[in-house]
């Protein structure tokens, strides 16, 4: 497909949120656009924005991954012989389904192509948390799509696509007994202080795990802060 960037939106009825995210990630937020001001952008310190937010007016909050690529219309096409479904169409920006259930959007490139720098923690990660009963075609639906090397994670559990080196985002894929969805992941080098000060701004911790720990932001949304280089 020719991915040229990456973008984890934010998706929340309401904008409580957006001032916790501004804090975890060190980012500023653009003026607002779209109806009602639904969309802003995380400005980072440095690099170039793969951070977003957006109001929307159904279901709780929850992340979605936007694929940059060029010839928006021609990619779309492609991604539906793969196995996506067309939700919507408006020419350069087309939102789909994939075999699993999960949405993501297909953007026009505009030239990003510096990915930002972490201090103590960064956002690095989207985690595809897929069905096991599904999972393999799941895998391979996104392997094909961005045409990323498919390869077993560090756990049973984990498949991970292997990135180019630029991109802001890594994919994770997680087998689940739940419901497909997908959540942000941070890496950090202190996970007990990194934790601490997501709970002072507002998280709530769900659960500790050997690696990681999950929490909810102030809308309700899972994410997880987890052991690895930033």
């Amino acid at each position: 497909m020719g991915v040229r960037w990456t973008t984890g939106f934010l998706d929340s009825p309401s904008r409580v949120a957006e001032p916790f995210w501004q804090a975890v990630t060190g980012s500023g937020l653009s003026p607002r656009r779209g109806p009602g001001g639904a969309f802003a952008t995380l400005l980072p310190a440095g690099g170039d924005a793969y951070l977003r937010v957006q109001v929307v007016a159904d279901g709780p909050a929850r992340a979605h991954l936007d694929l940059h690529v060029e010839q928006v219309p021609a990619q779309a096409r492609r991604a539906v012989g793969l196995g996506a479904a067309v939700v919507a169409d408006e020419g350069e920006l087309v939102v789909l389904r994939s075999p699993a259930g999960l949405l993501f959007c297909l953007v026009a490139w505009a030239g990003e192509a510096v990915r930002p720098v972490g201090g103590r923690s960064l956002v690095d990660q989207m985690c595809l948390d897929v069905p096991r009963a599904g999972f393999d075609v799941e895998a391979d639906f996104w392997a094909a799509l961005t045409g990323w090397q498919r390869r077993a994670g560090s756990l049973p559990e984990f498949d991970v696509l292997v990135r180019p080196p630029a991109m802001p985002l890594r994919l994770l894929l997680q087998r689940v007994d739940g419901p497909a969805g997908m959540h942000l992941d941070l890496a950090c080098g202190d996970r007990a202080a990194e934790v601490a000060g997501h709970v002072a701004l507002g998280a709530e911790v769900v659960a500790v795990r050997e690696r990681w720990t999950t929490l909810r932001d102030p809308a309700g949304r899972a994410y997880c802060v987890t052991d690895r280089p930033v």
